[in-house]
């Protein structure tokens, strides 16, 4: 059974673009559904989708 992979981008602020650790994923070939993106700063986790990863996430 081949395991699902997923991938969390964040970058600090909606100027900055999210194209260059897009490109660093492709050799893992994760599903664009699978790729989680916030835009907002790195100071806490308090971030929507990084939250929605970890629910996603089962052990193991």
């Amino acid at each position: 059974m081949k395991m699902e992979q997923y991938a969390y981008i964040r970058v600090s602020t909606k100027e900055q673009h999210i194209d260059r650790q897009i490109m660093a994923l492709k050799p893992y070939s994760i599903s664009p559904k699978n790729i989680y993106c916030d835009y907002q700063s790195g100071k806490d986790f308090e971030r929507p989708e990084y939250r929605k990863l970890i629910r996603k996430l089962k052990e193991g």
